[in-house]
């Protein structure tokens, strides 16, 4: 029998669009965020952590179920906060105008009584509204916010059972950065994070416990200590970074990598450098010219103020391949990469080029070529390498620079990890820096060790002690996410850019160096600072929890100890997170070696038991870490996850994975973990103007799924917990005609909204301890969630074409309609200056040329859809073309042969404007030109399209090409136009193709000419 339990606001309702609003906002937050004391991979916003947490502790006081006592308590409670937010003006003011104005309401009714029936929804919708305002990160360390929210964590505990001196416990097994067991404590729980890897747990070390226990006392003492290892590390580092003669400060050093040239009779030294840009800000850009001395086979510089854009040189680098300056020989990316490979990635052999100064006296960055006194220190740091010693001590012995070797195999197509630099010889973690920067990082290590050992004869607390090295530590780590040879310089804001912009490490030909004694980014100052204004700023926590390193699949807690699971896992393949927090353990554990001794005998972080698919990788029992074992750690973990929840507990899982294999291992292993899906809820947490998620269904949103513990029948006593195929299917399409609308409002589309809809419905599914369909087979997974892509995209297609007869549009059209929906984001098509694409082509392993346009998605994914549609791929290859794992949605100008026949099939010659993104165009570039007029000359369509789709893009190119007398005598007198499903397709694609783009442009001249031709 199932145990029954009232629902928790979570499994009802929950404001997505307003978290969602915070949570995106949260993004650009730096001042006293946790994300400022180190780099970790895929945080989650606090604002969706903590909305989330909440929602899932407190019980619904309009379910029947619901503890009589909560709904008192939290009567009482949220009153009180209503009258303190409508008589406090700085209080209401952080509320939403909305909110506040209910706020007022219901202190002018009187406020709540929990007795009341009538009360029980308001008290509902009050406690939403709550959720939602305290997600806003400026009310994150709100008194009365905090005390409100504890308040009401506290009053259900001990209504669902709790014991009065006890908090709910909440269990974080991947505890990652921190984000979900810190909002777990902020909001008035207990919390046991845990993870497998060492970095993370030191994070949440500080996090959840060093700075709730001491506070501004740790501040103080993180900068007392600090500044002695700054002062140290100058003692010995300034002669090595001496200031310019004139006084000015170095900032950056910009240094080349370099080769041969392999040209017939050339040889000359090639720098390799991507752009010659220095500064791209304001008015005074600037950037380098390359000066070629034929005779000589040489190349120098000259710096260019003031500089025009179109005057700056291309570099010598292009998706790969270098061209000499000198002879103008292009050497192919296998032969640059080989040429590196000899030098272990060329950093000590790279050319410097030029430096970036700060002057006392003016304000801005100034540039100056290298001089011989820059390659003299250089050349002084690379000797002092030999009086390097190791870290040795109590029968431990490290060596002065790491090296631990590098992976070299790509973790997966989704997740470059570090294997990138291993392309150009780079093996061990030592190859990444030059000389001057191994010696740099090398002497930073060494006196935070030293630091380490003096705090903790000092202070005689050893809790103190390890705090504050380990403070000081992560300052030093975070400087050494800028001290490498993979670090960029970016014009755009005149900075060194973070070796992890992306992820992963990847190839960067020109590069960056910091001066960690200076004042600006990339200094240990800087870091300091930020560091100290982080432990010194009230993070409203008032209690504090012991993190632990443990593997989620062997966990520590007893059984059913936790009130409720909230965690955020790997997904799938996204991150290979042990690869690559190696870059800062190989560091941290030299510096730290005193302070956590277990570290000594660890070459590196656990990788074995880590649960993502790595098809590359085997494991030292020689197990191939692919997606059988993905889906194995995960079902573990769960597995292990609800041995440790309560019957009575809750779970929420967040999950953001655009692959449909990513999803089904995940779904899979929760249910056969032994739990069950009672909702799901999408919460905006990723920016869709990012590089990989242009032109792809990648999610902007993070899916919370919300699960129970199911308790299983014993399924050889009868037939209890079997659940009957047809009835199955019978409620799903119900359920989702009922959720899509719900998204819809929420401004949640496209993959978004499919993912969105496996939450409700798994509830159906997963409610039942199998299913079975009438001749007894049971119904796997698998299947069942074809058939809710089936029902997903049907619904979709009815709100896309409305109250239109979806059924009346050929499977083109439907197909074409669903697919742009999928890739439907409002973030969508961002800007694509954003990233450099070029930077993606030279992590790869050729330069290929690959067709670009149109619109990507998984190819199970595009089966699935199309399937649910009553369409087959295969039958409509003049519509989708498919590679590998991909399928492609062609561009119209790509399917002019199936539309015009062959003779026609390029309707317009390119003109000189600039090419847009093909992320942004799905068409070819046709222009309504005199040109494209004459290439047109006076041919029309002598075939109108068999489908609907076909006649709409035919019209479409038409006007692309400056046809409109064509395109008149098509939708007139070839009566194109007197079918009304030729408009209303146009007008449904209007409203699919992105904003901006030529595609809609396109079709909105179609439409414009509707009323003209008498329609």
């Amino acid at each position: 029998m199932t145990l029954q339990f009232p629902k928790r606001l979570i499994e009802v309702d929950l404001p997505i669009k307003r978290i969602s609003a915070h949570a995106m906002r949260e993004k650009s937050t730096r001042h006293g965020h946790i994300s400022t004391l180190h780099i970790w991979w895929a945080r989650r916003p606090l604002a969706a952590c903590r909305a989330v947490i909440c929602a899932a502790l407190w019980p619904d006081p309009a379910d029947p179920l619901c503890p009589q006592d909560f709904r008192n308590k939290a009567s009482k409670v949220i009153t009180d906060f209503a009258n303190t937010a409508v008589s406090n003006k700085a209080l209401g003011e952080s509320c939403d105008h909305q909110t506040w104005i209910k706020w007022q309401s219901l202190t002018r009714s009187g406020g709540l009584d929990g007795r009341k029936e009538a009360h029980w929804n308001v008290l509902r919708f009050a406690l939403l509204d709550f959720i939602a305002d305290f997600a806003n990160w400026d009310n994150a360390a709100v008194t009365e916010y905090l005390d409100t929210s504890r308040a009401l964590t506290q009053a259900a505990h001990e209504a669902l059972g709790g014991e009065i001196a006890t908090r709910p416990m909440v269990v974080d097994p991947f505890a990652g950065g921190g984000s979900i067991p810190l909002e777990a404590l902020r909001v008035g729980a207990d919390t046991f994070a845990s993870d497998l890897n060492p970095v993370s747990v030191l994070l949440n070390k500080v996090v959840l416990e060093y700075i709730p226990t001491y506070g501004m006392r740790l501040a103080n003492d993180v900068r007392k200590w600090g500044d002695w290892v700054k002062k140290e590390a100058d003692n010995q580092l300034a002669q090595f970074y001496p200031n310019d003669l004139d006084g000015s400060t170095p900032l950056a050093y910009l240094w080349s990598r370099t080769i041969r040239c392999t040209g017939p009779g050339c040889g000359a030294e090639i720098p390799l450098i991507r752009s010659l840009w220095l500064s791209k800000k304001g008015k005074h850009k600037s950037a380098l010219r390359l000066i070629v001395d034929a005779k000589e086979k040489s190349v120098r510089f000259e710096i260019l103020q003031n500089v025009d854009p179109k005057a700056v040189q291309a570099g010598t680098m292009r998706k790969g391949a270098a061209t000499c300056p000198v002879c103008g020989f292009t050497i192919p990316n296998p032969g640059v990469r080989e040429q590196l490979a000899q030098k272990t990635g060329g950093a000590d052999t790279a050319r410097l080029i030029c430096v970036v100064v700060e002057r006392s006296s003016v304000a801005g960055r100034f540039y100056r070529l290298a001089t011989d006194r820059d390659t003299k220190a250089f050349s002084e740091a690379a000797s002092a390498l030999k009086s390097c010693e190791s870290f040795d001590g109590n029968g431990y012995s490290l060596s002065p620079f790491p090296d631990e070797p590098i992976p070299s195999e790509r973790p997966s197509p989704n997740a470059r990890g570090l294997s990138a630099v291993t392309r150009i010889g780079v093996r061990t973690f030592g190859d990444l820096y030059s000389a001057r920067q191994k010696l740099t990082l090398h002497v930073f290590a060494r006196t935070v060790q030293r630091a380490a050992d003096l705090v903790a004869k000092e202070t005689g607390d050893s809790l103190l002690a390890a705090a504050i090295a380990t403070c000081v530590s992560l300052v030093f780590s975070k400087m050494a996410g800028l001290c490498s040879s993979f670090n960029r310089w970016e014009p755009n804001v005149q900075c060194v850019q973070d070796v992890f912009g992306r992820q992963a490490v990847g190839l960067v030909w020109d590069f960056a160096e910091s001066n960690p004694l200076g004042g600006s980014r990339g200094s240990f100052d800087t870091f300091l600072d930020g560091a100290v204004n982080l432990l010194g700023l009230d993070q409203g926590v008032s209690n504090s929890t012991t993190p632990q390193q443990a593997d989620a699949c062997a966990h520590p807690l007893p059984d059913d100890s936790a009130e409720c699971i909230s965690t955020d896992p790997p997904y799938f393949d996204s991150v290979p997170y042990a690869d690559l927090s190696d870059y800062f353990y190989v560091w941290l554990k030299r510096s730290l070696c005193s302070v956590f001794p277990e570290w000594r005998t660890s070459s590196a972080t656990p990788k074995d038991e880590e649960a993502i698919w790595n098809p590359g990788r085997v494991t030292s029992a020689g197990v191939r870490k692919d997606e059988t074992f993905y889906k194995s750690q995960i079902q573990r973990a769960f597995a292990e996850a609800r041995r440790v929840s309560k019957a009575s507990g809750i779970a929420t899982v967040v999950f953001a994975h655009k692959s449909t294999a990513g999803w089904e291992a995940i779904l899979s292993a929760l249910l056969e973990a032994g739990w069950t899906v009672t909702a799901s809820w999408p919460i905006d947490t990723e920016l869709g103007s990012r590089v990989n998620a242009q032109g792809t269904a990648s999610l902007a949103s993070s899916v919370h799924l919300v699960c129970r513990p199911r308790e299983y029948v014993d399924v050889h006593a009868g037939t209890d917990g079997v659940g009957d195929w047809r009835e199955v299917l019978h409620e799903l399409p119900q359920r989702i005609h009922e959720w899509m609308p719900r998204l819809a409002e929420e401004g949640v589309v496209g993959a978004d909204a499919i993912f969105a809809c496996l939450g409700p419905a798994l509830e159906i599914f997963s409610r039942y301890s199998r299913v079975e369909k009438a001749n007894g087979d049971l119904v796997a997974l698998r299947e069942y969630l074809e058939h809710v892509w089936a029902a997903v995209a049907k619904e979709a297609l009815a709100m896309v074409f409305k109250d239109a007869d979806v059924t009346g549009f050929e499977a083109d059209a439907r197909l074409t309609a669903m697919w742009l929906w999928t890739l439907k984001s409002p973030e969508t098509n961002g800007n694509p200056e954003d990233g450099d694409p070029e930077e993606d082509s030279e992590d790869e392993a050729d330069t290929k040329k690959t067709k670009t346009g149109g619109f990507i998605l998984e190819y199970d994914a595009a089966r699935k859809i199309a399937q649910g549609l009553g369409a087959h791929l295969e039958s409509l290859d003049h519509l989708v073309e498919i590679a590998g794992d991909q399928a492609r949605l062609l561009p119209v100008s790509e399917r002019t042969p199936h539309l015009f026949g062959k003779e026609e099939e390029e309707p317009a010659r390119k003109t000189g404007r600039k090419k847009k993104s093909s992320q942004i165009d799905m068409f070819a570039e046709l222009t309504e030109s005199e040109d494209a007029e004459a290439a047109w000359k006076e041919k029309t369509v002598k075939r109108v399209g068999d489908t609907t789709l076909d006649r709409v893009h035919q019209g479409m190119i038409l006007f692309a090409a400056g046809r409109g007398e064509a395109l008149k005598r098509f939708v007139v007198e070839d009566g194109v136009g007197r079918d009304g499903k030729f408009w209303r397709l146009a007008q449904a694609l209007s409203a699919l193709y992105p904003s901006g783009s030529d595609e809609k442009r396109w079709v909105d001249g179609v439409l414009a000419r509707k009323k003209q031709f008498g329609f």
